[in-house]
């Protein structure tokens, strides 16, 4: 099954400016229509989202306006080779995930759980049928899905320990159980629920349309991290599926796997942009925070911490470019996505931590339109991607699991069973 939807006039644009945290031109190795596109997504992000990132942020609410302009330049359908407007490579996508978490990790997560985890799914596991009906309405942003495996009690232990039941009543499916922190939850129009089948205990996958009977999200208030990002809370009392919306490609919790290490690298690169926006907020801000008669980014121990956060940031992109190449190359495992993962969330929290103290009091600010000397102008807040970056070292595996992931393939013996 393919789809097409209408090419962006991004590719015809100029090469993209190389980033200044991209000390070492590695964006020198996409295509040239791979750099135009780039620049078209970043002038769009650096216009249309930066400057009222703090104020969806503030207010806890998703920018749902830019849903469609998003579906516009093809960032949904471009998670997929034969639906992609650009040319495309993992490299690429990754490059993109990194360009929007800079802007904003809120709309990088709105996206990375809509079309990453959500229609990948749907793409990995659904039919033909399946895919005919979700995925073109999806891509064009008409719809809004959300991904269901988090439970209350389960998250790192979700593979053995997933709670949800489905049985099977003749051609219908009956759900009970409950998920938690549901990125898009509390407005989903599609949710993929996983759930045990309890006749042979293998975890299976259903698209469950909302409203449904028995289905109930609530959103998950006074966070501190992804504001923007409305979680949900969700409660499923007897909702009936029909055996038709039951991912048919789905037999097992391994099927669920390969969609999280497709989209676990996703998540490191949209960890290198909360680092490269905190970085690039705070050097700015170096350069113009005045104290003692000359800017702070004259200072030896400020230019230290921009040093280290530089190098973090530099070793963060060479791992997120091989991990992207050999999943180009198809050799890529759940080990070296969950290297990558931990790797660059742990240095991206460690830079934002050095951000925030370069900027002193400020940082714990978000941006004001007041144009009182020393102010965080609008979208360039080093409190947000403080407080983000908590939430992006968490989700898709903590840094513990990942790190015995990865000790697994080294001595191959498992350490959380």
């Amino acid at each position: 099954m393919t789809f097409t939807l209408p090419r962006a006039a991004l590719a015809d644009a100029p090469p993209a400016d190389l980033l200044d945290a991209d000390f070492y031109a590695f964006q020198h190795q996409l295509t040239p229509a791979e750099q135009g596109a780039l620049r078209g997504i970043r002038e769009f992000l650096e216009t249309e989202v930066r400057p009222f990132a703090d104020d969806h942020w503030e207010r806890a609410e998703s920018p749902r306006h830019l849903i469609p302009r998003i579906a516009e330049l093809g960032l949904y359908a471009n998670a997929f080779p034969e639906t992609a407007q650009f040319e495309n490579s993992s490299v690429f996508r990754g490059w993109v995930a990194l360009e929007i978490s800079r802007a904003d990790p809120s709309t990088a997560t709105f996206i990375g759980v809509h079309s990453g985890l959500a229609m990948t799914s749907i793409h990995v596991g659904g039919s033909e049928e399946q895919k005919a009906e979700w995925l073109p309405c999806l891509a064009a942003g008409e719809l809004v899905a959300a991904f269901g495996l988090t439970e209350p009690g389960h998250g790192s232990d979700t593979a053995k320990g997933l709670e949800t039941t489905a049985e099977r009543r003749g051609d219908e499916w009956v759900l009970n159980g409950a998920k938690r922190w549901i990125g898009n939850g509390a407005f989903a129009d599609l949710v993929v629920i996983w759930a045990r089948d309890v006749a042979d205990d293998q975890v299976k996958g259903f698209l469950v349309r909302t409203p449904s009977i028995g289905f109930t999200a609530t959103k998950i208030e006074r966070k501190q991290s992804l504001r923007a990002v409305e979680n949900a809370d969700i409660v499923l009392e007897d909702v009936v599926v029909p055996e038709s919306d039951r991912l048919q490609r789905i037999d097992g919790f391994r099927d669920v796997a390969v969609v999280l290490r497709l989209t676990r690298a996703d998540v490191a690169w949209q960890a290198l942009g909360v680092a490269v926006g905190a970085y690039e907020s705070a050097l700015a801000y170096a350069k113009n925070r005045m104290q003692f008669g000359k800017p702070i980014a004259s200072f030896q121990l400020v230019q230290e911490k921009l040093s280290t956060a530089l190098s973090n940031i530099t070793a963060s992109i060479a791992l997120c470019m091989r991990v992207s190449q050999m999943q180009d190359e198809g050799i890529q495992r759940d080990h070296h996505s969950a290297m990558s993962k931990a790797f660059v969330t742990a240095r991206m929290r460690e830079t934002v931590a050095l951000c925030r103290e370069i900027c002193g009091g400020n940082g714990i600010q978000l941006g004001s339109e007041s144009q009182i000397p020393g102010d965080v102008p609008p979208g360039y807040s080093i409190a947000r991607y403080f407080a983000d970056a908590e939430a992006v070292f968490t989700f898709e595996g903590t840094y513990d699991m990942n790190a015995l992931i990865v000790g697994r393939a080294i001595t191959g013996i498992p350490a959380f069973v």
